[in-house]
């Protein structure tokens, strides 16, 4: 039977962005050509700590525009965080969003903006291209250099009734433009920059092994593979090297275009399961379960993960299939070791009895459906308690 050839075609979408230290101070030139009057700039406490969300501020205030600032957002942005904001934007008659933070602060202005456009409850978007209506300009300027919520179709936001973490995957959600700027991540702490790290490099594999993959997401991803394996490290040792920070930006926009255009698979599933039941931080949730994912999914993508492993340096590469398995597991568990996130989620309070509740929800989250690998509820149920 001949292949349906639409089931060929691949897409790829990404915002415009300016990557380069001093982007950020674009802000307002890029307020006034999308002619914005009264910005709500969404950001969260400790960005406004770090001074980049006050920065941000002055430089549309004294361009001329109204600001109204919302930092009611928390690692794993909640439910009513998304509501809450898109009240005020509406009652201050805003017109558009600036977001100056990490994932979490970009991925709750992405639920503001649509929330206001469609005027319908943030949790009634979950799933893919459930999004009608476009949201409101946005501008996005990261923190950190791994979510890549700045360049991507995903927003993440938690179902603080089921205590999970809801997928919305929409062209709707991509910002209008992303100001990418190193400088900005001289302020993460070394725990941040290796769990934001490992994120990306989450993203990168994901996305070079999913069955949406494609000639476009796989250069992105093998470059992004490429840059933060060899840069993470050192970044981590020396976190004031802008050179090194530039290059883990560069790792992390390459991983966000790969992945908002070819999707993830379980790693990422079963991560948004965990970090809504137990409110972790997501990086770290990746960070635990890449390894052992990459064991479960290895037989089913063999070739694909032979090229990751190249890309680890890894001499075994060119070795059978279960030694080239073992030495990746091994190589991800040393690197974990190095930056200080060898943990486990028996560390971090998960209890066996939670796990069949995690597993139900982490089969159904949309990042499931582009894993190399088809699973059930007892394969996922058996990957977590290995992680315990």
């Amino acid at each position: 039977m001949k292949q349906d050839s639409l089931s060929l075609l691949r897409k790829f979408v990404a915002p415009e962005y300016i990557y380069g230290a001093g982007s950020r101070k674009l802000v307002d030139r890029y307020a006034k050509n999308f002619g914005l009057s009264k910005i709500m700039l969404v950001t969260d406490i400790g960005v406004q700590e770090a001074q980049w969300s006050k920065e941000i501020c002055d430089i549309l205030v004294n361009a001329g525009f109204e600001v109204i600032v919302y930092n009611d957002v928390s690692p794993n942005p909640r439910d009513f965080q998304v509501m809450n904001g898109a009240k005020i934007f509406e009652e201050q008659e805003c017109d558009s969003i600036v977001a100056v933070g990490g994932g979490s602060v970009m991925d709750c202005a992405k639920g503001i903006g649509i929330v206001v456009s469609n005027e319908t409850h943030i949790l009634s978007f979950e799933g893919v291209d459930k999004v009608a209506i476009p949201a409101p300009p946005l501008i996005c300027i990261p923190t950190t250099a791994g979510t890549s919520a700045d360049v991507s179709q995903f927003c993440i936001i938690t179902d603080t009734t089921r205590l999970v973490k809801i997928a919305i995957v929409s062209k709707m959600t991509i910002p209008d433009v992303a100001l990418i700027d190193s400088e900005t991540t001289t302020t993460m702490t070394n725990e941040l920059t290796a769990q934001t790290g490992l994120d990306a490099l989450t993203h990168a594999v994901e996305a070079y092994v999913s069955n949406a993959n494609s000639p476009m997401t796989d250069l992105h991803a093998l470059e992004a593979i490429d840059i933060i394996i060899n840069y993470l490290p050192k970044v981590y040792e020396n976190p004031n090297n802008i050179q090194y920070r530039e290059k883990m930006m560069l790792g992390s926009l390459y991983a966000g275009l790969a992945f908002s255009n070819a999707s993830l698979g379980a790693v990422h599933a079963m991560a948004h399961s965990m970090g809504g039941l137990k409110d972790l931080p997501h990086g770290l949730c990746n960070t635990i379960l890449l390894d052992k994912v990459i064991g479960y999914n290895f037989d089913s993508a063999s070739k694909r993960y032979r090229d990751i492993a190249g890309k680890f340096n890894l001499k075994s590469s060119v070795a059978g299939d279960s030694f080239v398995k073992t030495d990746m597991m091994k190589f991800l568990k040393d690197i974990k070791q190095q930056l200080g996130v060898d943990k486990s989620f028996g560390e971090l309070g998960l209890l066996s009895k939670d796990i069949p509740q995690l597993s139900k929800n982490a089969v159904n989250d949309a990042c499931m459906a582009t894993n190399p690998k088809e699973t059930t509820n007892i394969d996922i149920e058996r990957i977590y308690e290995e992680a315990i």
